[in-house]
């Protein structure tokens, strides 16, 4: 199994201002869960993989209780900054995805935007384990997967660790490993750790920054069993 590493924000933080924004802005999908986990009467979300905080800070204005995890101090470090400036209040806690210092049954949901993924076939196992783990029964769980149809795994040459894992070469994510998957694969992990899977969508950012990409994930909602 590979060490787990973080994002280099520095590089994206001393980038262009286009390439701040993308970090800085939440995603679409993070309004759409806010809005129908706040209706459920979910209270204590997890942003797993947290960034610079922009999913943390949107939680907290919807009024989750919110705990912000990433392997990187910067990323962290620059979100105690933020959300001072917003006026919420975020726990941020430095953590590696493996093995999170949380107890048992913490949260009542888990969003992991474009994070459990950095890891290899043998990661995804320990961190889906914790996932289980420190999730309340019945809980909710909206993740991302790279897709083995996206680009850097079906085109480019990067190093493959093993049949479903690479090591990216350059940019923010230099040595960080990458894991990808089809629906097969889905389906099995997320059986194996007792989540119901309730939707599933296949989505390529094609176009973005002016360039036209193929830059494919997984966008998966389950449940944990009770």
């Amino acid at each position: 199994m590979v060490e787990s590493k973080g994002w280099d924000w520095n590089l994206v933080k001393s980038g262009s201002e286009d390439n701040k924004r993308i970090w800085l802005e939440p995603s679409e999908e993070s309004f759409y869960y806010a809005e129908k986990w706040k209706r459920q009467g979910l209270k204590a979300v997890l942003d797993l993989g947290s960034g610079l905080g922009r999913h943390s800070i949107l939680f907290a204005k919807y009024g989750f209780k919110v705990t912000a995890a990433d392997i990187s101090e910067d990323g962290l470090e620059f979100l105690r900054e933020w959300q001072k400036k917003e006026g919420v209040d975020i726990q941020c806690k430095q953590a590696d995805m493996k093995n999170l210092p949380f107890e048992d049954n913490a949260f009542d949901c888990i969003f992991a935007y474009h994070s459990i993924s950095h890891c290899d076939s043998d990661g995804i196992n320990q961190i889906l384990g914790e996932i289980k783990r420190v999730l309340k029964p019945g809980g909710r769980i909206f993740c991302t997967l790279c897709s083995k149809e996206t680009w850097s795994f079906a085109e480019a040459d990067f190093p493959h660790i093993d049949e479903n894992s690479l090591i990216k070469t350059d940019g923010p994510e230099k040595d960080v490993p990458h894991f990808y998957v089809n629906i097969a694969d889905i389906q099995r992990l997320f059986s194996v750790f007792d989540f119901v899977l309730e939707r599933i969508r296949h989505i390529d950012d094609c176009f973005y920054n002016g360039a036209v990409h193929n830059s494919k994930h997984y966008y998966i909602e389950a449940k944990l069993k009770n």
